[in-house]
C-alpha cells in the first residue's frame, strides 16, 4: 500500500526529510523531520549527523510543498523559511552572504561560520572572498575538499578554514551568519558544491529555537 516516487528526472533527490500529518481533534498537524545525514542504520552507526524535529506550521507548509514539487504536482517559487534546492538555495546563498558584507560596511556584527563537508563552488568561493575583503570574519570547518585558499593578503585574510578528523564521520552541515548580532543558523543537507546547489533536491532549515542555537554554535561552531 505504500506509494514510491523515484524522484524528479535529472535531480537526485538528496534531502533528508520526513513529514507527518495527524489529526489531532478536529485539526491536521504536521510534524517535520528535517536531517544532515542519511535514513540509513549503517551510516548512522558511523557518521556525526543532526536532525530538527518541529510542528512549526510555516517549515510544515514548506515541507507540504516540497512533497509536492518531488511528485510533479506544482514547482513553488517561494518558501516561507526552508532553502530548497535547486529552486532558491543558491540565491538565498548569494544573499545571506552579501547581507553579512553590508553588516560589515555599516560597522555592525559580520561573521560566517560554516561546517560542511565539501567546498568547491566557484560563485561561494568568490563570494565568500568578497566577504572577506570587506571585513567579514569567517570560519570554515571543512571535512574534505576545499577549493578555496585562506590566509591570502587581500583576498582571503580573513578566511580560517580547518577539517575535523575524529572517531567518526564528520557529517554534519552547519551555517551560521551573525546578521548584526541576531545570528541565523542553518542546518541541512547541502554542501556548497555545484552538483549540490544546481543538481540536486536538498534541504536547509532555519534553527529557530534560541536553546538549540545556542547548543549548535558551542558544540559545533565553536568547540573546534
Amino acid at each position: 500500500g505504500v506509494h514510491v516516487i523515484y524522484g524528479l528526472l535529472g535531480l537526485k533527490t538528496h534531502a533528508k526529510t520526513t513529514l507527518i500529518v495527524r489529526k489531532e481533534g478536529d485539526q491536521l498537524r504536521r510534524y517535520v523531520h528535517i536531517a544532515t545525514g542519511n535514513y540509513n542504520p549503517e551510516t548512522s552507526a558511523a557518521y556525526t549527523d543532526l536532525g530538527l524535529l518541529t510542528a512549526d506550521e510555516k517549515i510544515g507548509a514548506d515541507v507540504t510543498d516540497l512533497f509536492n514539487f518531488l511528485t510533479v504536482y506544482t514547482r513553488p517559487e517561494r518558501f516561507n523559511d526552508l532553502l530548497v534546492a535547486p529552486i532558491t538555495l543558491r540565491d538565498r546563498m548569494r544573499e545571506l552572504i552579501e547581507r553579512e558584507i553590508e553588516h560589515a560596511k555599516n560597522g555592525r556584527p559580520a561573521r560566517i561560520v560554516a561546517k560542511l563537508n565539501r567546498l568547491a563552488d566557484g560563485d561561494m568561493v568568490n563570494l565568500l572572498y568578497d566577504a572577506s575583503r570587506a571585513g567579514v570574519g569567517i570560519d570554515l570547518i571543512i571535512r574534505g575538499i576545499c577549493t578555496l585558499r585562506p590566509g591570502i593578503e587581500g583576498i582571503s585574510g580573513n578566511i580560517r578554514v580547518r577539517s575535523v578528523v575524529g572517531g567518526l564521520l564528520e557529517h554534519s552541515r552547519v551555517y551560521c551568519f551573525a546578521n548584526g548580532g541576531d545570528s541565523e543558523i542553518l542546518i541541512g543537507s547541502s554542501d556548497w558544491m555545484p552538483r549540490n546547489l544546481d543538481r540536486r533536491v536538498e534541504v536547509l532549515t532555519p534553527v529557530k529555537d534560541p536553546m538549540l542555537r545556542k547548543y549548535l554554535i558551542d558544540n559545533y561552531l565553536e568547540k573546534y
